[in-house]
């Protein structure tokens, strides 16, 4: 399990904090409000009050060992050299939050600081991005009711080869396959080639197919692991 690091714990880093913690990550957190670290002891692997522009309390609590930090301060200056810091400490991937009002902007400074990824703070996003950071199969997420989300994820490799009816996907994982999406080319260049939509209990999921699901969301992670 990769270890994470969440620097701001409002409304968008919290959620991305009780989100990965809740399915069993790592999860240091982190923020200037004692309050706000204190409502977290007992959700985090690791709750800690620090100044995150300091180098040397980041590197103290081992934040320059996670694999992942994301990044939600609402002070700007201090989220670029937070970002910065963390990158040159050798963070493989940080995911930053900008503002919604001039998101544009500040997605173009974090990116010339070495952010790996800008987000805009809604707290559905918040929820959306843990769900992505955990399950790798999954490619994009999105809650669309407080039981059901759907999803975009990459067929399993137990699938591949073997017809819907035969998978009993449905009576398995009590989800709902809403298309397939057949891609090809290069990792980078993926394209997609034809989308078959309500697909059939005698179609076939092949090596590369993008499944568009629907379902609850621990439904959803068992399907995108195959288990």
């Amino acid at each position: 399990m990769r270890k994470f690091a969440v620097i701001g714990l409002g409304k968008f880093g919290g959620t991305v904090a009780q989100n990965l913690a809740e399915r069993g990550a790592e999860v240091i957190a982190v923020d200037k409000d004692e309050k706000l670290v204190d409502s977290f002891a007992e959700v985090a692997t690791l709750a800690v009050k620090l100044d995150s522009t300091d180098e040397e309390a980041l590197k103290t609590q081992g934040i320059d060992k996670v694999d992942v930090a994301i990044v939600s301060i609402g002070d700007f200056e201090a989220s670029i050299l937070t970002t910065a810091l963390l990158k040159r400490l050798g963070v493989p991937t940080v995911i930053t939050r900008a503002t919604q009002s001039v998101s544009q902007i500040q997605e173009r400074i974090l990116n010339l600081v070495g952010a790996d990824k800008v987000v805009l703070p809604e707290m559905e996003m918040g929820k959306r991005l843990a769900q992505n950071l955990l399950v790798s199969n999954v490619l994009d997420y999105l809650p669309i009711s407080e039981k059901y989300s759907a999803a975009e994820i990459k067929s399993p490799r137990v699938f591949w080869n073997k017809k819907i009816g035969e998978l009993k996907i449905r009576e398995k994982y009590k989800v709902n396959i809403l298309e397939i999406k057949k891609v090809s080319g290069e990792e980078k260049n993926k394209r997609i080639e034809t989308i078959n939509y309500l697909p059939y209990s005698e179609d076939v999921i092949e090596e590369g197919d993008i499944l568009l699901v629907i379902g609850e969301e621990e439904d959803i992670e068992r399907l995108s692991k195959g288990e």
